[in-house]
């Protein structure tokens, strides 16, 4: 978005103030909204802060995936989301029952910690998109704002 700029980018574990597994639209956009907020408040000498939330909602009997971007500035606020799709019900019955998908994913598929590696986009697609990769399109569209400014700026 910006090939012009330099970035240095800082992870920060904080806070959703959601459920481990938010699971709905709305619960998953608050995460990212309240992660991005977190992270101001510890780093308020940065220039931007991001927050990431991923997230399931039932919709029609199958329960579907996606993730939540938001990036802050001190005067603009943009927001992405992935695209979705939807879990094995092998899965699905485990997220349901209150498990993380991470673990649901780990126990159906074998694995350990996969959340922090391909994620369940990563093992469902061997690997066609990985986590980073899903998540790219997010950020992308979360700034757009960035890129556009005059038009989202309310001054």
């Amino acid at each position: 978005m910006f090939p012009q700029q330099d970035f240095e980018a800082q992870g920060l574990a904080v806070e959703s103030g959601v459920g481990h597994q938010p699971l709905t639209d709305a619960e998953t956009l608050r995460g990212a909204l309240n992660r991005a907020a977190a992270a101001q408040a510890a780093v308020p000498e940065a220039d931007y802060w991001v927050g990431i939330e991923g997230g399931c909602e039932d919709l029609d009997g199958e329960l579907a995936c996606f993730a939540w971007v938001v990036v802050r500035s001190r005067v603009l606020t943009g927001k992405g989301r992935t695209g979705l799709f939807f879990l094995p019900e092998a899965v699905a019955r485990l997220v349901r029952r209150g498990v993380e998908l991470g673990e649901a994913d780990d126990r159906v598929f074998g694995r350990s910690n996969s959340k922090q590696q391909n994620g369940a986009i990563g093992l469902l697609t061997n690997d066609v998109i990985d986590r980073l990769s899903y998540y790219e399109h997010a950020m992308v569209t979360a700034l757009v704002p960035f890129r556009n400014e005059a038009l989202y700026r309310d001054d």
